[in-house]
């Protein structure tokens, strides 16, 4: 039976890291959400489903976070993001790529907008693939180390 545990040998199994990112994506959403609706940014997500709804931004935000997050999860946690540090790192480094390739790149370009047009808004979605990503990470590798420790006390 496949568990979501950290195993013995350090690692996560896969429905493990798939959790762990979805959980992270999904706090790192919210708060790169908050961020978007502060810097009235929201209505862009929106606008990508033919929308002008509020509400139906913040579903589409989320789940495009909980996506990402297991993606990071599945594909590039594992044992490296077991550690706050080096969970950051990937975190940022993660939230940056998704910045140029979403941000930048497909949001823009959906929009009928000018691609890789680094503006205000711009620097704005930065900080916000930032907060996202780095948070993504800390959840993570959080979760990663609790799973661990209940593991390691339950078997002692």
């Amino acid at each position: 039976m496949t568990t979501a545990h950290a195993s013995s040998r350090g690692t996560a199994a896969m429905p493990a890291r798939a959790m762990f990112g979805a959980v992270g994506g999904l706090v790192g959403g919210i708060a790169f959400g908050i961020m978007m609706q502060i810097m009235d940014m929201m209505p862009m997500i929106a606008m990508l489903v033919e929308s002008d709804s509020i509400g139906v931004a913040w579903v589409i935000h989320l789940i495009i976070s909980v996506i990402f997050g297991i993606i990071f999860g599945l594909l590039l946690a594992s044992h490296r993001a077991a550690r706050v540090l080096p969970a950051s790192a990937l975190g940022l480094v993660y939230g940056a790529i998704w910045w140029v390739i979403g941000g930048l790149w497909l949001m823009p370009a959906r929009l009928g907008m000018p691609v890789f047009d680094v503006n205000e808004v711009a620097w704005k979605s930065l900080a916000g693939h930032l907060v996202y990503g780095l948070l993504l990470g800390l959840v993570y590798a959080g979760i990663y180390q609790l799973m661990r420790r209940g593991r390691g006390s339950a078997s002692s």
